[in-house]
């Protein structure tokens, strides 16, 4: 696989691993080990770019994309039975068939609910909805990948909640981004965190 032997010249081979998606075996996966200030655990798509998207005239040139969780370090990826936990690897596959089988794309700022009607995540993530983000924490370690004149961008999934979703819709996906950051966000998944909007900032 080209891009797995590209991040393995990136990171180096010990800290890229491939694996089947244990809940969903047809599905490729990678794993990233990146040792940052804390380290962190990307889990990715490994052959979502093989599909070209069919984007927008203004994202000519995003085409193909593979899309992951940022996992921080008390994350136990390995523990496929724990629903606060395993539910990663149901929406990596959830959103790579989505996207395939209706033929259509992912962008930054791009949302999907969690279901009709909403549901929160987990018992321990309550938010309700996922954006399409830019690398924040990783920019420079998932920086655009190069292989065969074909440019891979790499979109993490960020679950958000209601009022974060209203936010973005009505101020704008950079306003929102904006707010993401100051608040001191990235695409590091976190069980803890609390809206962005306190009661003093709320958009409504």
């Amino acid at each position: 696989m080209e891009l797995l032997k590209a991040f393995e010249n990136r990171f180096g081979a010990h800290r890229v691993k491939s694996i089947q998606n244990p809940l969903h075996n047809e599905q490729e996966l990678m794993i990233l080990f990146l040792e940052l200030d804390v380290p962190v655990t990307v889990i990715m798509t490994a052959s979502l770019s093989d599909y070209k998207m069919p984007v927008l005239e203004k994202w000519v040139g995003r085409e193909f994309n593979e899309i992951f969780f940022c996992l921080p370090a008390y994350w136990d990826f390995e523990d496929y039975t724990n629903p606060n936990c395993s539910w990663i690897y149901s929406w990596l596959y959830k959103l790579e068939r989505f996207v395939r089988d209706k033929n259509t794309w992912f962008g930054p700022g791009h949302t999907i609910p969690t279901g009709n009607p909403e549901v929160p995540i987990s018992n321990l993530m309550k938010q309700e909805y996922f954006i399409f983000l830019d690398p924040i924490l990783l920019q420079k370690e998932l920086s655009p990948v190069i292989i065969s004149g074909k440019t891979i961008q790499f979109l993490s999934i960020v679950p958000i909640f209601g009022d974060e979703l209203d936010f973005k819709m009505g101020k704008g996906t950079q306003k929102f981004i904006r707010r993401f950051i100051q608040r001191n966000q990235d695409e590091k998944l976190d069980d803890y965190r609390s809206s962005i909007l306190n009661s003093r900032l709320r958009f409504f």
